[in-house]
């Protein structure tokens, strides 16, 4: 049985054949497919962790079955490899400090719609927000843990995936701060790990004020090598999210956050970085930024992930996905890396009860399939490229 899918407000070069809205508890975020299963992570606002669902028919995905999350965390965020699913655990609302347990669990995902917990990680603080895992020993997941203000970048032993264990951590000196982490909106957590995505024997973290963060890493420990930061450019906290090596041309994509609602704050952006001197990384082009009503739409403008070229999935050195909350999914051609052109983009109308589209995390597949996900309730949708 075929769905019917939202409206299309703006279209180019992309075509909406698929959506599911969850069950209902539409507040989608992270993505990640094994085969015919894809799984879902939630913001948390319905109080669901994981939901698996069916698509092996991508025009009409079904819901299979949602894991709960436990009172005052949110489990929004999976990585999978080497048949595990990693899930994240981090307080939510970021402001509570029940008394509850926050880490990274580990799933049995080899029946990919049977998962089953062996391993549970728990780390003091308030949480694990995003993390980077693609197989092997060492997952690097982001953490506010007691003694800094902001996340670390945590790196996590998996030998045993039943019982993992924090091997190293990193973190900014400017990060060292008394009392508590009120979270990353207080002034002493400005320099806060988004998180990290390795290629090789580096990392490439978003950092918020800190920009972009490039690394060695050796054994899962990893080494500062440059950072770059554009907070005063920008007029204020740019909130540096997410940092994509693009293949082996010594260039960098990396997202802005755009967190302040309805176009306030400061400049959003996503940048390209040129790393070929990695101690002295410089930007030299910006993405074009969506023309259009956006700011007058309501809730939040601008970008926030981008697909991540994972290991099995859609590999491209020059073509970008991001999400662009209310201006929606947008693709990047950087082949020229001083001209970068968007050459395909899809807004779709909000589900009711919702003021504007907010997509959020995408996954493309191998196969061009791409998923996306709505952060309020708009849930799943299914794109593939027509051009």
């Amino acid at each position: 049985m075929r769905v019917t899918l939202p409206r299309t407000l703006e279209a180019k070069g992309l075509e909406l054949i698929g959506h599911s809205d969850l069950g209902g508890t539409g507040d989608g975020m992270q993505v990640m497919r094994n085969g015919d299963t894809l799984y879902v992570g939630h913001m948390g606002d319905f109080g669901v962790g994981t939901s698996v669902v069916d698509i092996s028919d991508l025009e009409a995905p079904r819901l299979v079955s949602q894991t709960r999350t436990p009172h005052h965390v949110h489990e929004h965020k999976v990585q999978l490899a080497d048949g595990l699913l990693l899930v994240n655990r981090e307080r939510y609302p970021p402001d509570v400090r029940d008394p509850t347990s926050a880490g990274v669990l580990v799933y049995d995902a080899s029946r990919p719609r049977e998962l089953r917990r062996i391993g549970f990680l728990e780390i003091p603080g308030l949480g694990v927000h995003r993390m980077w895992w693609a197989g092997g020993r060492y997952a690097y997941v982001s953490a506010r843990m007691p003694g800094t203000h902001g996340a670390r970048l945590v790196t996590i032993d998996l030998a045993d995936p039943s019982a993992p264990k924090v091997h190293a951590t990193w973190h900014f000196p400017q990060q060292v701060a008394a009392g508590e982490d009120l979270g990353s909106r207080s002034e002493a957590g400005r320099f806060n790990c988004h998180h990290a995505i390795v290629r090789g024997d580096r990392a490439y973290a978003g950092w918020f004020d800190a920009g972009l963060a490039l690394f060695s890493v050796r054994d899962g420990i990893v080494e500062l090598i440059s950072s770059l930061a554009w907070t005063e450019a920008a007029g204020g906290h740019p909130y540096t999210h997410t940092a994509l090596p693009l293949g082996d041309r010594k260039l960098v994509a990396v997202t802005d956050e755009a967190i302040d609602l309805a176009c306030t704050g400061a400049r959003k952006d996503v940048h390209l970085i040129d790393v070929s001197d990695e101690r002295r990384p410089r930007e030299i082009a910006k993405f074009p930024v969506p023309r259009g009503d956006y700011c007058a739409r309501g809730l939040r403008f601008g970008p926030h992930n981008l697909h991540e070229n994972r290991p099995g999935t859609f590999q491209s050195d020059t073509v970008v996905y991001a999400t662009y909350f209310n201006a929606g999914l947008r693709v990047y051609d950087t082949s020229d890396p001083l001209h970068i052109r968007e050459i395909a983009h899809h807004v779709p109308e909000a589900p009711p009860g919702q003021t504007c589209i907010q997509f959020n995390d995408l996954l493309v597949d191998a196969d061009g399939t791409i998923f996306v996900t709505d952060r309020v309730r708009g849930g799943l949708y299914i794109y593939r490229r027509t051009s």
